[in-house]
């Protein structure tokens, strides 16, 4: 998915267990133990956009491990929302996934790629040096639900080639839960899909009035954004489409669904331990890097439709690619 904000705040991001220091305002909430990263409402795309709950990056909390951005959007009627049409665009230095629980996404990248996203089935692209796609709400869809998140590469991987992965979990039971693990692993089960950092990501699900205590690793972040419940996570009440921030240490959490049914995603992993500097769909590593990607967007695709350039061609699409936004008149650069 694209970032879509029409003024993107430029990010400098430490990881760590020290606080990043980030330019986007929301809120968190300190409790004991836990922090907790409430979103702020982003539209994406123009008069009939479709509204996002974006919780990662944010001023306190940018990085869970590599994990760098974090979409939650839905349950949203395509009727009234206009659904996802996101033209083209460039990415570089991190990967994308796709999570859906409701609706399926048509998607097509700069290296052949054309799939479907659909619930319980992970899309992961690499962007690596650079690549583009599109991503199109189908004609079948009727409620699109679901969650866009960005794995930043470290230095070793950051200039890989291009690349994209289609990978399927099987769902087990654990104390009551469903668990999915479509990144990493957890709990022995493994997901095949490629990445180049320790790190998982997994979906869980809890019947009401169930308590689970999962072993996790003791030497990641972890981060449990709730699509659907109330619960109570290390004893502390969070909200649907809040992100609860666990730091390093922990071998155990605990999770109560209470009253209600829960659904969340669990992402976490060791922490990335390099200085990354994001702008709009670009991840690089200084002012004059962001400002040679954009140049190189707008001159081979914009300008030149040159196929053949960093970001590659996506065939398929019927309209053009997505122009990027006007770097602002200052050095990219930290907020205190």
């Amino acid at each position: 998915m694209s970032n879509l904000e029409k003024d993107p705040q430029e990010i400098l991001e430490v990881s760590g267990p020290a606080l990043s220091l980030v330019s986007v305002p929301e809120p968190v909430r300190e409790v004991e133990g836990i922090e907790l990263l409430e979103p702020r409402l982003v539209p994406l795309g123009g008069p009939r956009a479709m509204p996002v709950r974006r919780t990662l990056p944010q001023r306190a909390r940018s990085l869970i491990g590599a994990w760098c951005f974090v979409d939650h959007y839905g349950p949203d009627p395509v009727s009234e929302t206009g659904g996802m049409t996101v033209p083209p665009h460039p990415h570089t230095g991190l990967q994308t996934v796709s999570w859906l629980f409701a609706g399926e996404i048509d998607h097509r990248d700069s290296v052949g790629s054309h799939a479907l996203v659909r619930p319980g089935e992970l899309n992961l692209m690499t962007a690596g040096r650079g690549i583009q796609h599109s991503e199109v709400g189908t004609p079948e869809t009727h409620v699109l639900h679901g969650a866009q998140l960005w794995i930043a590469l470290p230095e070793t991987a950051r200039h890989t080639a291009p690349a994209f992965e289609r990978f399927v979990p099987q769902p087990f039971s654990y104390e009551g839960a469903t668990i999915s693990v479509f990144l990493g692993s957890l709990l022995g089960h493994v997901s095949t899909a490629h990445t180049f950092t320790a790190i998982v990501g997994a979906q869980l699900d809890l019947p009401a009035h169930t308590r689970l205590e999962l072993p996790v690793d003791p030497t990641y972040e972890h981060g449990i954004l709730v699509d659907a419940g109330a619960p109570r996570i290390e004893g502390q009440d969070v909200t649907a489409s809040e992100l609860a921030y666990l730091p390093l240490g922990n071998d155990r959490l605990v999770v109560d669904s209470g009253d209600q049914p829960l659904r969340a995603l669990l992402i976490g992993g060791t922490p990335l331990g390099e200085r990354i500097l994001m702008w709009w769909n670009f991840i690089g590593r200084s002012h004059e890097e962001i400002v040679a990607f954009r140049q190189q967007w707008q001159s081979e695709v914009i300008a030149d439709q040159n196929e053949d350039g960093r970001f590659g061609h996506v065939y398929g699409y019927e309209g053009g690619a997505l122009p990027a936004p006007e770097l602002p008149n200052v050095r990219l650069r930290p907020r205190d």
